[in-house]
């Protein structure tokens, strides 16, 4: 190919280019663009407003739902170190019950009864914001209140009972505060009575 017919080549590729973007041009003219009539713009935006408010509305309940859960639950941490104050109470209790060298002091019963009192004000003040203890024996054992330290075999109650308090859980209205420490209930080992039947069976052949 000569260089003249190279360039009457690209003199025609250049026209119909030129002309191609004419056609579109025209298109893009020919097809007319839609406004929004009034009535389209003022639904948009009160749709947009709609959404607005109900986001608002959204980030309001959230808002007091969180500040009623921090003034419920500001003093929960201080609530569960206090429990050690109702423990150390019982513990006292207890402790001069039991001991033998003051069984005939005069004066016992007297100082159990005073420390039995500062209890009674204590588990007061407790209940009036919201902390009480776990009520579990006899309970089926459930794992969102109770801790299980112990089995205890027992074929006169269901397997899974709490029949022993070690330590008592406490609630802060709705929320565990502390679990309760408990002994559960378990059915005797089948192996163990099998190896007494075959015992017996065994002495009476003899």
């Amino acid at each position: 190919m000569t260089k003249s017919e190279k360039k009457e080549q690209a003199k025609v590729s250049s026209e119909d280019k030129h002309a191609s973007e004419k056609n579109e041009q025209k298109e893009k003219k020919s097809t007319p663009i839609k406004e929004e009539t009034p009535e389209e713009k003022l639904k948009t935006t009160h749709e947009k407003l709609l959404r607005t408010m109900a986001e608002m509305e959204n980030q309001r309940r959230r808002f007091e739902k969180e500040k009623q859960e921090a003034f419920e639950f500001g003093g929960f941490n201080f609530a569960a170190e206090s429990l050690s104050l109702i423990d150390n109470i019982d513990r006292a209790i207890i402790s001069f019950k039991n001991d033998e060298s003051l069984k005939n002091n005069k004066d016992l019963n007297k100082i159990i009864d005073g420390i039995e009192i500062v209890k009674k004000d204590l588990v007061s003040i407790f209940k009036k914001n919201g902390i009480e203890a776990i009520e579990c024996i006899n309970k089926r054992f459930d794992p969102n209140f109770h801790q299980a330290m112990l089995e205890l075999e027992d074929n006169t109650k269901e397997a899974g009972t709490v029949v022993q308090e070690i330590q008592k859980g406490y609630m802060m209205k709705n929320r565990l505060l502390r679990p309760s420490l408990v002994g559960v209930t378990k059915k005797r080992e089948e192996k163990v009575e099998k190896s007494e039947k075959k015992t017996e069976e065994k002495d009476k052949k003899i």
